[in-house]
Order: C-alpha cells, then structure tokens, then sequence
C-alpha cells in the first residue's frame, strides 16, 4: 500500500489565529504537492501551555473552536486527511488534554488521542501535568490500506507504547513533538539532549519494530531538532532545515522490503520468550560461574 505523507513544522505561537493562518497555508501546499495526509506538531493550534504563554486562565477556547470548525471545513474541501496538535478542553476544573485530532478528508474528526505521558511528577505541580491531564488511550486508523498510530512528544521515552501499537498491527506512527521555544543558553546547559535523544530513539523505535515514523517539531527558536521521517530499516529518509518553516514530503510504500534484524524472532519476544532458536540442555551452559 502507498500512502504520501507531508509532515510539516512551522514557529508555533501563543497565537490561535496566526497558527491556524500556517496550518491552513501548509495543507494548501500539501495538497498542491499530492500529499493525503498533513501531520502537524503538537499543540500546534491552540499553542502550548507553559512554553508559548503561561497557563490556560483567561484562554480564549471560542477562538480555537473557531479556528478549528475552519480547519475542518478545509480538510473537506481540499479532501485531505489531518493529523491536527491542539489542546481539548474538559469540564469543571479538570485540565485540558493535550491532543491531536484525526479529521479525514471530509472534515470530521474521526478520533482523538491524548498524549499518555505527560512531563511532571507524582505532584502534579510541574511541566505538563501542571496544565494537562494524560489521556487513557491508543489510536488507530487505516488510511489507504497502511494501518496508523498516534503519540505526542515524552511517549517517546516509552517503548512499550510502540511495542503495543505493533502489536495491533501499526505500520506508520505519527509522533508530534514540541521541543523549541528554548533559548541558545539552556539548550548549552543542557546539552541538547532532545537533539541527541529523539532522532536515535525515532530510529531505533522504528528500526525494532519495522514501522515508519513521521516526527515533527515547532519551527520556533530555538527548536531543538528539525522535523524529519523514519523508515522500517531506521534510517532517516528525510528531514526539514531547522527553524525554518516547510512541509516534508514521503512516500509511505508498505510493500517496500528494508532489512530488519529481528524479523525472525520480534514476534516471540513480544509473547515473552526471550531468545532466538532452540535453549540447550547442557551442564556446562548451566555452570554459570565457571570457565
């Protein structure tokens, strides 16, 4: 099955208007460029809490309704598929989630997934979990025959959710990151470590389960990586330049054979049996402290 993919990035503001002006310029240019599905970063709509502005008291949840519907509605007209980072509001006093909705070329939301591991920690007082609730769900979909997953941005640092996705059949993921907005100064504290980290664990995530990855980030500096697409083999088929704006284009062809290493075996060690062949029954295999 062939499936062409635009996964794009651009500067992600505080800005509804503005993003949604981005995200509505880049489906254009996806569809121009025959693209069926636009996958954008995470909450690239709404913003991001406590990264694009401080915190959701006083947000403007009509606007991003808004800009949303209008979305929609081009989705349906250009009868493209999108994969949309925004924020979902929930009753009372619960916090928003941090989402990204499925709308199909119709212009309906289809599905919804809510990033599963929010940043923070057991308080509930830091990072993500301090503006977000974490969602309780996986989602799948098929476009053109090529079964399809979703996870937002610190899922990555858990590979027992691209282990469950393969085990429900996913062959492409699409993974939506926010790491930017930083500053030169902090990403040399830090090392850049989501430099570092997320391109290796894209690729070795895609390359132990034999899946395609789209990855994208904001544009907005300073971004961390540039957005970029994973082969089943985990090799990086292509990638944007960073902190400039554009839409990446690539052919998600089911049929194409890469090398996977643990083809024979990948299967197994998801039942839990931990080793290739056949065990040996051997008295000096089972001396494990002697030469």
């Amino acid at each position: 099955m062939k499936l062409v993919v635009a996964t794009c990035q651009f500067p992600v503001k505080a800005d509804v208007a503005r993003n949604a002006a981005a995200i509505e310029s880049q489906m254009r240019e996806a569809r121009q460029r025959r693209a069926d599905v636009v996958h954008f970063s995470e909450c690239c709509l709404s913003g991001y809490a406590g990264v694009d502005f401080e915190s959701f008291v006083d947000f403007d949840w009509a606007a991003l309704a808004t800009a949303t519907h209008r979305i929609m509605a081009l989705a349906a007209k250009l009868k493209l598929w999108v994969i949309l980072g925004s924020s979902h509001r929930l009753s009372g006093d619960h916090r928003p989630h941090n989402s990204l909705y499925l709308i199909d070329d119709r212009g309906r939301i289809r599905d919804r997934y809510d990033k599963l591991f929010c940043t923070g920690d057991a308080t509930g007082k830091r990072y993500d979990l301090k503006h977000y609730s974490p969602g309780d769900h996986f989602v799948t979909f098929e476009l053109k025959g090529v079964r399809c997953g979703l996870l937002i941005c610190h899922d990555y640092r858990y590979p027992e959710l691209y282990r469950e996705y393969k085990r429900q059949g996913v062959e492409l993921v699409f993974h939506s990151y926010h790491n930017g907005h930083s500053t030169k100064a902090k990403l040399r504290r830090s090392g850049n470590i989501w430099g570092i980290t997320v391109p290796a664990v894209m690729q070795a995530n895609a390359g132990n389960n034999y899946l395609w990855i789209s990855a994208n980030n904001t544009s907005r500096r300073e971004s961390c990586w540039p957005s970029f697409a994973v082969r089943p083999d985990g090799t990086i088929s292509g990638r944007l330049a960073l902190h400039r704006a554009g839409v990446l284009l690539s052919l998600i062809d089911t049929k194409s054979k890469f090398y996977d290493a643990s083809r024979a075996w990948r299967d197994r060690a998801m039942r839990g049996i931990f080793h290739s062949g056949t065990p040996v029954r051997d008295r000096r295999s089972r001396a494990r402290q002697s030469l």
